[in-house]
């Protein structure tokens, strides 16, 4: 993460009391014989005790934190707006490095500084602007180069313990842990789109694992020592003295399964083109908008715009062009699904197409236009 420009965004902090329970405790009840034995209803509600091995624990991500070490690298990188840190990780036995596109933008040299000691100059073969994802090449001797073992953004589940490793405020190789505070976010791309606006980088894991200036760019991992994501932006309402943001518990990774699908495109051809669709939609509709647009479903993507001559226009998906008390313009098609998955909010729309789909393919959006329901074919394009 740039010390000096960061993916931040801003936002209110509210902070609440937790009530804790020690597992395995419970009140004491004095000795009544008379009482009866519990009914099944209260047997199902008893708090059922979690046992965790502190030592086992310990051991495993000590165990970790040095197989992966040797794959990880610091970057110092320098531009024509000064000098900025971040983090990356090996991908291959060839020299290629990953790390964000945010982190090498404007790069004129670009220092790869590995665990050992070894230090080498890279060059920048492919960005993405979308993920914010991009590939540095070094020609370093086979002994330095220790590709991370990738793992499957598809079986994350929230909850699930998760750690980060990079170079925050230039502190290399430090290591914080943390759980999945929610999967499929989405984040602006760095890509602007017709009409001034910011295309949306999807499939974004949020993660309590501290992450902080320098971190960008750098491996979050399961506990068995899988990349499950890369380490992107934080949000924040805190900062140092210099003006540096501080983590505040919530930060963002790119899901792995997106950096393995563009990733080989990128050492091929430098970029990466994106399905794109051409509307715009409301994450999610609080009951008085929905009432007032006259929505006969409470989830769904309610599309507010869409691009002229874009693949969505062309395929005749309508944007609300009625005026409401919603704040919203009402007669708007509710995308309710695609190729028959549900969709829940805009950023399960976007999720399916970036994991799945490419330009050129066509999709099926089954959407709610006034009390129909219409199953619409769309051929994707790419986005400009």
């Amino acid at each position: 993460m740039k010390v000096n420009r960061i993916w931040i965004v801003l936002s209110v902090l509210i902070f609440a009391a937790l009530a804790c329970q020690i597992p395995g405790m419970a009140p004491a009840v004095p000795a009544t014989p008379n009482l009866p034995p519990p009914t099944p209803a209260a047997v199902s509600q008893a708090p059922v005790p979690v046992t965790v091995d502190a030592a086992g624990r310990q051991e495993a991500l000590v165990s970790l934190y040095e197989r992966v070490l040797p794959g990880i690298v610091s970057l110092q990188v320098v531009g024509d707006s000064g000098g900025s840190l971040g983090s990356g990780f090996v991908y291959d036995d060839q020299g290629h490095i990953l790390t964000n596109q945010h982190v090498v933008e404007g790069a004129t040299q670009v220092e790869v500084d590995f665990t050992s000691g070894y230090k080498i100059y890279g060059t920048v073969i492919g960005t993405d602007p979308d993920s914010d994802l991009a590939v540095v090449k070094v020609n370093a001797p086979a002994s330095e180069l220790h590709p991370l073992p990738l793992g499957d953004s598809n079986t994350l589940n929230v909850g699930q313990t998760v750690i980060a490793i990079g170079n925050p405020f230039g502190l290399s190789g430090t290591m914080t842990t943390g759980i999945i505070s929610s999967l499929g976010r989405t984040l602006e791309s760095q890509r602007e789109a017709p009409g001034g606006n910011f295309f949306t980088a999807g499939d974004i894991i949020q993660t309590d694992a501290a992450i902080n200036p320098g971190n960008s760019g750098g491996p979050l991992f399961n506990l068995n020592g899988e990349v499950i994501g890369i380490n992107r932006a934080i949000r924040t309402t805190n900062y140092t003295g210099t003006g540096e943001p501080v983590n505040s518990g919530i930060g963002f990774a790119i899901a792995i399964n997106i950096v393995k699908r563009v990733t080989p495109v990128l050492i091929a051809d430098g970029k990466y083109d994106y399905p794109y669709l051409g509307i715009s939609s409301i994450d999610e509709l609080s009951l008085p908008q929905i009432e007032a647009l006259g929505l006969q479903s409470f989830t769904g993507a309610y599309v507010t715009t869409v691009t002229p001559d874009s693949p969505a226009d062309q395929a005749g998906i309508r944007a609300g062009e009625q005026s409401s008390s919603a704040g919203l313009p009402a007669g708007g098609d509710l995308i309710i699904a695609i190729d028959g998955q549900s969709i829940q909010r805009f950023d399960d729309l976007l999720r399916y197409l970036i994991n799945n789909k490419s330009p050129g393919e066509t999709v099926i959006l089954t959407v709610l236009r006034e009390e129909e329901q219409v199953d619409v074919p769309v051929t994707l394009g790419k986005r400009p």
